[in-house]
């Protein structure tokens, strides 16, 4: 197992499947995971993927697996180990991360576990990767995310909105062909290969 955990944060944004698939590919590449779900996120959680509660959760992704690789904390407690910078960690991803937690970290708020987790990581210099569902975008939300990416972070916007929403069926195949690669490569390297699978073809 990877010695540095990877803090993982899934937030209010609609999303659901690709968190759960994100979690199940870190847990098959044996990555250490310390997992903060807001209360928004675990609504998300069972509004789309009928996940009630944490154990749900874990019955979901695999008890083994679980219990083998992942941590959780409660996003009300900023003084768990993800809110420090010396708890050593390789990274934070926000999958999916809400427009609400954009602006609180581009505004390095830390009302929250989560939003404290990734200031860290970004005054640590290390890999902060946000995964937004949000469409149509206003200007605030392009300024946000703006801004967070000149602080460091790696804004990373998931499929579109209205698609995720239906949850048509080829939703599973592109989550696990874009998430894999989040969960088996090093994190400076996710850019360009996240965003050709994304990017519509060229006409």
């Amino acid at each position: 197992m990877t010695d540095r955990p990877l803090v993982m944060a899934i937030t209010g944004a609609s999303g659901a499947p690709y968190a759960v698939r994100l979690l199940e590919s870190l847990i098959a590449a044996n990555r250490s995971v310390q997992l903060i779900v807001s209360a928004h996120g675990l609504r998300l959680l069972r509004t789309e993927s009928d996940i009630a509660s944490m154990d749900a959760l874990r019955e979901r992704v695999g008890e083994t697996g679980w219990d083998r690789c992942v941590q959780t904390f409660d996003d009300a407690d900023r003084g768990a180990p993800p809110a420090s910078g010396s708890a050593l960690s390789a990274g934070m991803v926000i999958c999916p991360c809400s427009m609400g937690t954009v602006a609180a970290i581009a505004m390095g708020t830390s009302r929250s576990l989560v939003e404290r987790a990734a200031d860290v990581a970004l005054k640590e210099r290390r890999k902060l990767i946000l995964v937004p569902r949000e469409t149509p975008l206003s200007a605030i939300h392009l300024e946000n995310m703006l801004r967070v990416t000149r602080a460091g972070a790696l804004v990373m916007p998931a499929k579109d909105s209205a698609d995720l929403t239906r949850l048509v069926k080829g939703i599973n195949d592109v989550t696990s062909a874009v998430l894999v690669i989040i969960s088996l490569v090093t994190m400076a390297q996710v850019l360009v290969d996240v965003y050709r699978l994304l990017r519509p073809p060229s006409s």
